[in-house]
C-alpha cells in the first residue's frame, strides 16, 4: 500500500506505545491518520501529549468518547489495536470488512516491512515470554550482530523500521491476540518460534481457552521445514501445528549463574539458550551463557526496590497470572518458613479466569491483601476458609501501607496481582510505579 496521501483509521490509541508508535510512522509516510477511541481524552493524557506536534498540524485527527462506523468504511485502511477484545464480533470492524477496507495492526505494519523473517525470533507463551523475550534479545548481543527488541514488551519498532537490515536479529515477544492477527491478516511465522508454555488466560478477550490456545499455535502455523520451533513443558503435542523442525525444551534448565532468583528463570534461561543455539548456531554455546549470567531482569518482573532491616520489597507488577505469582512464591520461598514471611498483595482486572488459587494462599501466608475489581472476590473466599490474615485494602497504595505496619525483621512484600492492571492503571508498569512510590512513601516518614 502507498501510504502517501491515504486516510487510515487508528482504532484505539492505548496507553502502551503501539499506538503512538503507529500513528507517528503512518504520518511520516504522508498518511492522513484519523485516531478513534472510546476513551476520554483525560484516559489518553499521555499518548495525546506526544502525538500533540502532529495533532496541531492536522495530521492526524481524533475522535475521543465513541466510534463513528462512517471511520471504518470511508478510509484506505484500518489499524486496529490488538486489546480490542472478540474482534470477530466487533460491529465497527464488520463494517470496514464489509466495505471492502483492509484490516492490519501495529505489529502487522512491522511484520510487512522487516527485511528478512529467517532473522526474527518470536516467542509466545502463557507464563515468563517477556523475561525469556528479553534474555534472548541479551545473549544474542554474543553473535556481534544489532538485535532489537520489540512486539508485546511496549512501544513499537516501526520508527526503528529503516535502522533494520537483513543481518539484524528482531525479538519480538508476541502475545496471543497479536498472534490472532498475524494468523488472520499476514499469515506468518517467525524463523525461530518459541512458545515457552501454556495455561488459562486471557479469556476475556478470546472467548474461550481454545481460541486462546489456538491464538497462540498462529505463531508456528506458516512455518517452513528450514525453520524451528522450540516447545516448552506440556506442549510436545503442538509439534503438528508446524512445518519447522521441532526441538522440544520442556526439560531443559539453565545451569549456569543467574543474577535473578527462581527456578522458573532457569528454565527461562534455558529455552532462551536452546533459541539463540539454534538460531545462531555459528555462536558458541559458552558465549550465549556469559551473556546470559549478566541479565539483570526486567523492570516491574520480581524486582527488589528496597531492602530494610532484614525485609526486601518486591515489585512484580508484570505478573498478571495466577502462575506467575506461584512462579514468584517459589522463588522468594524460605527453606525453613516456606512463605509464612510474605506479605502479597494481589488482585487487579478480572480476565475471567479463577482466581481460586490465589485466595487458597492465605493461610500459608503472612498477609494476603487484596486490590482492585477482583479484591473483593479474592478476599471473601479467602476468608471463607477460615485462617490467615486477610485485608481488603482496594488500592495498592492502601495495600502497601498496611503491609508495611505489620511487616517483621526479615518479612517480604510482593506486589504479584495475578490480574491485569487496566481497572485502575493505564498498564502494569504505571502500577509498578505506584506500588514503589508507596513503599518509598511510607519508608521516608
Amino acid at each position: 500500500m502507498d501510504f502517501a496521501n491515504s486516510r487510515v483509521t487508528l482504532m484505539g490509541l492505548g496507553r502502551f506505545g503501539g499506538g503512538v508508535g503507529a500513528a507517528r510512522w503512518l504520518a511520516a509516510r504522508g498518511s492522513r491518520v484519523h485516531i478513534t477511541d472510546v476513551s476520554k481524552p483525560d484516559d489518553l493524557r499521555e499518548p495525546l501529549e506526544e502525538l500533540a506536534p502532529l495533532i496541531s498540524d492536522g495530521r492526524i485527527t481524533l475522535r475521543l468518547g465513541t466510534h463513528d462506523e462512517a471511520d471504518f468504511r470511508q478510509t484506505d485502511m484500518v489499524v486496529v489495536n490488538p486489546a480490542v477484545p472478540r474482534p470477530w464480533q466487533n460491529a465497527y470492524l464488520r463494517a470496514a470488512l464489509d466495505a471492502g477496507v483492509p484490516i492490519t495492526t501495529e505489529i502487522g505494519l512491522l511484520i510487512d516491512h522487516l527485511p528478512n523473517r529467517r532473522n526474527v525470533i518470536g516467542i509466545t507463551g502463557s507464563v515468563g515470554k517477556s523475561t525469556t523475550s528479553a534474555m534472548i534479545a541479551h545473549a544474542m548481543a554474543a553473535t556481534e550482530r544489532p538485535v532489537v527488541f520489540g512486539g508485546n514488551i511496549g512501544g513499537s519498532l516501526l520508527e526503528s523500521i529503516d535502522q533494520i537490515t537483513a543481518d539484524t536479529w528482531v525479538v519480538l515477544e508476541l502475545s496471543s491476540a497479536m498472534l490472532y492477527w498475524i494468523g488472520l491478516t499476514q499469515r506468518w511465522s517467525p524463523g525461530t518460534g518459541v512458545c515457552t508454555n501454556l495455561s488459562p488466560n486471557h479469556v476475556d478477550w478470546h472467548g474461550t481457552l481454545d481460541h486462546y490456545a489456538s491464538s497462540k499455535q498462529e505463531l508456528l502455523r506458516y512455518q517452513t521445514a528450514d525453520d524451528v520451533a522450540i516447545l516448552g513443558p506440556g506442549l510436545e503435542s503442538w509439534a503438528g501445528a508446524t512445518r519447522a523442525r521441532v526441538v522440544n525444551a520442556g526439560d531443559t534448565r539453565f545451569d549456569g549463574v543467574l543474577k535473578i532468583p527462581g527456578a522458573h528463570n532457569r528454565q527461562n534461561a534455558g529455552v532462551a539458550l536452546v533459541a539463540c543455539r539454534e538460531a545462531a548456531p555459528q555462536t558458541s554455546a559458552e558465549a550465549f551463557a556469559s551473556r546470559l549470567a549478566t541479565f539483570g531482569g526486567l523492570p516491574h518482573r520480581l524486582e527488589l526496590i528496597h531492602e530494610r532491616d532484614g525485609q526486601r520489597f518486591y515489585n512484580d507488577s508484570k505478573c498478571t497470572t495466577v502462575s506467575s505469582l506461584m512462579q514468584a512464591l517459589d522463588a522468594l520461598r524460605d527453606p525453613a518458613r516456606g512463605t509464612s514471611h510474605i506479605h502479597l498483595i494481589a488482585g487487579g482486572y478480572d480476565k475471567r479466569v479463577s482466581l481460586s488459587p490465589v485466595a487458597h494462599l492465605a493461610p500459608s501466608l503472612a498477609g494476603l491483601y487484596c486490590v482492585g475489581k477482583t479484591g473483593p472476590v479474592i478476599a471473601s473466599e479467602a476468608r471463607a476458609l477460615g485462617t490467615g490474615r486477610v485485608f481488603e485494602c482496594q488500592t495498592v497504595q492502601r495495600a502497601a501501607h498496611a503491609a508495611m505496619d505489620a511487616m517483621r525483621p526479615g518479612d517480604v512484600l510482593l506486589l504479584s496481582p495475578a490480574c491485569a492492571s487496566w481497572d485502575q492503571f493505564p498498564n502494569y508498569e504505571h502500577r509498578g510505579a505506584a506500588f514503589a512510590a508507596a513503599v518509598r512513601e511510607k519508608l521516608e516518614r
